[in-house]
């Protein structure tokens, strides 16, 4: 069986999951859409079907049949209700595993179960406890929990790796900011500080954008009142011109 280092970016906003072999890095697609990253999307259809990433997209804003953003909720003790039952965010975030799991299998055809999973520097210890057991619950087990900006500089290291530099990182991520200060050396990273704020990311953007939107909208037409349907339509509006 071939050796492969897999490693998974669980996002607020899309996931992704790659790995990294004889040198090389390489994302692996979606089975269905082809596509990179799998929106961080939860949802479940009329008939109970549970829908994950871009085909949860048109139901992930109806009241109780979807969820965006679960990684702000990891380990805040909240529950969602999706349909007729209430769901823990690590359990949602697993669904969202395993998507990518499945993924990364028919991209190398071999179980892969061993991962590397990146968090956001200012997640407590109860936030990467959820991300353990929703990796667990995913059928995964974490080998390391690394810091996002500091996996960007790692990256950054690997083909850099006779620089001698301190380096500023800035991990501008769906649902946090991260930043990291950290030291190149005669091949040796350290990491000097890392901090983050996490309230403060792409998706505060996207309502900034969206109540600007409809602002203008009631100013210019008058005040209407606005269904979660035409919600989701406007918050998809919102991220293509952000």
């Amino acid at each position: 069986m071939t050796e492969y280092a897999i490693g998974i970016d669980l996002g607020t906003s899309t996931s992704e999951i790659a790995v990294f072999y004889k040198g090389q890095p390489r994302v692996i697609r979606d089975v269905d859409t082809k596509a990179p990253v799998v929106p961080s999307l939860i949802a479940i259809n009329q008939s109970g079907k549970v829908l994950i990433g871009e085909e949860a997209r048109a139901f992930v804003d109806l009241p109780e049949h979807g969820i965006r953003e679960i990684k702000r909720k990891m380990g805040t003790g909240e529950t969602v209700a999706l349909g007729m039952y209430r769901y823990r965010p690590e359990e949602l975030s697993a669904l969202i595993l395993s998507r990518l799991k499945c993924n990364a299998e028919a991209a190398i055809r071999q179980p892969i179960t061993d991962v590397v999973l990146s968090v956001p520097a200012n997640f407590n210890d109860a936030a990467k406890q959820a991300t353990l057991q929703a990796a667990q619950l995913a059928g995964l087990q974490v080998r390391h929990l690394i810091n996002e900006p500091t996996a960007a500089a790692l990256a950054f290291g690997i083909t850099h790796i006779d620089t001698e530099a301190q380096l500023v990182v800035f991990d501008f991520g769906g649902g946090t900011l991260d930043v990291s200060i950290l030291e190149m050396m005669e091949g040796v990273l350290e990491v000097k500080c890392s901090f983050g704020d996490p309230q403060l990311g792409g998706k505060d953007f996207d309502e900034v954008l969206m109540q600007l939107i409809l602002q203008k909208f009631a100013a210019a037409q008058g005040p209407l009142p606005v269904s979660d349907k035409a919600r989701g339509a406007l918050k998809a509006e919102a991220e293509k011109a952000k």
